[in-house]
């Protein structure tokens, strides 16, 4: 993270303007209370995988732990264990906590505190796969060949034990200094291996730099931006592993929900094209979007200009629920393939109910009916959350942005255009990172300009540049 500059500030304004929920009612605290003490009342008989040395690698500081793995090489390829927290263990179909957690959708992420979907006892106690102590999980083993193409999936419920809790810079920090936790040795190849495949397929990946709010010491708060390491790369491939192992299980049964995203129009393509050749971004003939996209250095101008242009190729994702006859739209472009959210159910919503679909065509069972009648509300549930969501999000950099630089108008800046037309642009301002509009003429995508802030309004969120 690279640090730049704190301001102090409150966000109970934004929670109230989206009329986010402040907590959990009596009744969905005293089933979640009820649930801790007896988890597996109605899940059934589990594997005993305690023994497995799963680690979990998060942000620092994470509490609700989703995922945890052990990734080993075979002699035909690698061999994935990744037990996910397993919520229907803790939530009743159609008791307090299933009918509020449809309603919140996902967790919300906020700089002073999350709007969870499940309450704290569960989502950062009972059911986080926290270090040390034994939990219900699904697990998924998922084997691959040498390429890491997987040739074998199970999945079932399990007790498992995480013992080491890191996060994504330690890892990184190990790997380099070429002293890895064993249970993460084998990642950078696994995780290599399944960028190049995801390449061939297509998947088209942008690498927009990310802005990220950290608390500051002195109690302000840190406007940063968060390079991506390596390792939430390789961590990121093995959830889009399961996650497209989960929709292979699904599409083969004919019942699922799976999260998809058409492919970009041609026309979509060649203006691409032609905005790389603008930039002067050599794009051979024969290269497809995923190939030229993979080559590019994030870190170049002309480079962040183009994936800010690229993200108007992937437009349209959503969730489709299916039983029975398949869909028209079963692909994810951003992926390459057929792909379903399984690994962060006490994070979102829609996990809940595509594992247990998994877990029972697996297992030879019917699904549940409270899963299938599940399918016809959770797409709509899940697309109003993740567009709440968008907004919080945005909503709290904006607030930043304008707390940060309210005592600096008049000041210059060095920014990137990303975007621009006759006389107005939007820019990545460098440090602080901030992106925002900025007016001029003559102004290019790609280019680095001297910008002048003219204008802060921290009350609506707004601050303005221009061209210095």
């Amino acid at each position: 993270m690279i640090r730049t500059h704190s301001a102090g500030g409150d966000f109970g304004p934004l929670r109230a303007e989206f009329s986010l929920p402040e907590s959990f009612g009596p009744e969905v605290l005293a089933e979640a209370e009820a649930a801790v003490l007896d988890p597996l009342a109605s899940a059934g008989p589990r594997e005993d995988a305690t023994d497995l040395p799963l680690v979990t690698i998060d942000p620092p500081g994470a509490k609700d732990l989703d995922q945890a793995m052990v990734v080993e090489k075979t002699a035909h390829g690698f061999r994935v264990h990744y037990a996910i927290a397993d919520l229907a263990a803790f939530v009743p179909p159609g008791g307090a906590l299933d009918r509020e957690s449809r309603r919140r959708g996902q967790t919300l992420y906020l700089p002073d505190g999350n709007v969870p979907l499940h309450p704290p006892v569960l989502s950062e106690g009972a059911a986080s796969l926290l270090p040390g102590e034994v939990r219900p999980a699904v697990l998924w083993t998922i084997e691959t060949d040498d390429a890491g193409e997987p040739t074998a999936t199970r999945v079932r419920r399990a007790l498992v034990r995480s013992t080491e809790q890191f996060d994504y810079e330690t890892v990184q920090a190990a790997l380099e200094a070429a002293n890895p936790h064993p249970s993460v040795a084998a990642l950078p190849e696994l995780g290599r291996r399944r960028r190049e495949l995801a390449v061939r397929r297509g998947a088209v990946e942008l690498q927009l730099p990310e802005q990220e709010i950290t608390g500051d010491p002195d109690g302000g708060w840190v406007l940063a931006r968060r390079p991506r390491t390596a390792v939430d790369a390789w961590n990121a491939e093995i959830s889009l592993l399961t996650g497209m192992a989960a929709a292979r299980i699904m599409l083969d049964a004919r019942i699922g929900v799976l999260r998809t995203l058409p492919d970009p129009e041609p026309e979509a393509v060649d203006w691409l094209r032609r905005s790389a050749d603008a930039l002067g971004i050599a794009w051979a003939p024969e290269a497809t979007v995923s190939e030229f996209l993979s080559r590019l250095d994030p870190g170049q101008p002309a480079s962040m200009a183009l994936y800010a242009d690229t993200t108007r190729l992937l437009r349209g994702a959503g969730y489709t629920a299916f039983d029975g006859e398949l869909p028209a739209l079963t692909t994810h472009a951003g992926i390459g393939g057929a792909y379903a959210h399984v690994t962060a159910p006490i994070r979102r919503l829609v996990d809940r109910f595509a594992t247990e679909i998994c877990l029972a065509v697996s297992a030879g069972r019917e699904v549940p009916e409270w899963v299938r009648a599940a399918l016809e509300d959770v797409p709509a549930r899940m697309s109003a959350s993740d567009t709440l969501a968008a907004k919080v999000e945005r909503a709290c950099i904006d607030q930043v942005e304008a707390w940060v630089l309210a005592e600096h108008v008049g000041g210059e800046f060095s920014a990137v255009v990303l975007r621009a037309d006759e006389n107005k642009a939007e820019i990545l301002v460098e440090d602080p990172t901030v992106m925002a509009k900025c007016a001029g003429e003559r102004l290019t995508a790609g280019e680095r300009i001297a910008v002048r802030l003219t204008a802060v309004d921290v009350g609506k969120r707004k601050v303005s540049f221009e061209r210095a």
